[in-house]
């Protein structure tokens, strides 16, 4: 069973006052097949979790260790860690000017696996996946999110993930910018390639609406770069109900 260990992590950000301490010490393991939600309040570090996982150079890794079935992903480089079965659905997906989606998911499948997929095979797989995420069939031709609306991209980010079938999938805030139809098609994409592959998620939201189609089964509260409190689904709920006013008080408040 695939394995991602985070271990008492630290993580700082060059900002224009120097470099800045987001994470405090992080800890949390995630199993093939789990899923587990990260909530918190803007600036707790949850994105900074993200890109510390997939190797952001913006940020420093300046304490503790990340471990995929124990091999130490911080000694990776960026694409290492994707060949290694790392996967990032980014917040605010990049426009890739001249590469179009069949190109980049080609060379990306052919990077991952050591070799290019059949073309017959692989032309199948992308109509099945495009027409089960409402796309039409002539992003496959556009440029790689270029002229995409939000929702669009949000839905091209899943089109990657389940092609690509990583062991372990980081989703940052995939749920922001969707109305209620993309929401669920997006949920749905998501789910097929959990049930699919066994895949292991670790799914960063504020809100528990998309945790009504994707259902955690395990939720982690970030505040102030620390994990400050963690149960099951009923705590998204309980969080629901009463924000995070609990946990914004005196010293935490202040970091």
């Amino acid at each position: 069973m695939s394995t991602l260990t985070i271990a008492d992590l630290q993580v700082s950000v060059a900002t224009d006052q120097g470099q800045k301490q987001i994470l405090r010490g992080v800890d949390l393991t995630i199993k093939e097949g789990e899923i587990h939600a990260i909530m918190g309040p803007n600036g707790s570090g949850k994105s900074t979790l993200a890109y510390a996982i997939a190797g952001h150079p913006k940020y420093t890794v300046d304490g503790g260790s990340i471990t995929l079935d124990g091999e130490d992903v911080l000694a990776m480089s960026v694409d290492e860690r994707a060949r290694a079965g790392l996967f990032l659905a980014m917040q605010y997906p990049v426009e890739i000017p001249g590469v179009t989606n069949t190109n980049f998911l080609r060379t990306a499948k052919t990077a991952i696996d050591g070799e290019a997929p059949s073309i017959r095979t692989w032309v199948k797989d992308v109509r099945e996946s495009m027409g089960k995420l409402r796309m039409d069939s002539t992003f496959a031709e556009r440029n790689v999110n270029e002229g995409f609306s939000g929702g669009e991209k949000k839905r091209n980010e899943i089109l990657q993930l389940e092609l690509l079938k990583p062991k372990f999938a980081v989703l940052d805030e995939t749920d922001s910018g969707l109305d209620v139809d993309a929401l669920k098609i997006v949920s749905e994409g998501v789910n097929r390639a959990h049930q699919a592959t066994g895949l292991g998620i670790l799914l960063i939201t504020h809100y528990t609406r998309i945790l009504r189609y994707i259902s955690p089964d395990f939720v982690h509260v970030f505040v102030a770069g620390r994990v400050a409190e963690e149960g099951g689904a009923e705590l998204a709920e309980r969080l629901e109900e009463e924000g995070y006013d609990r946990f914004l008080t005196g010293e935490t408040a202040a970091v």
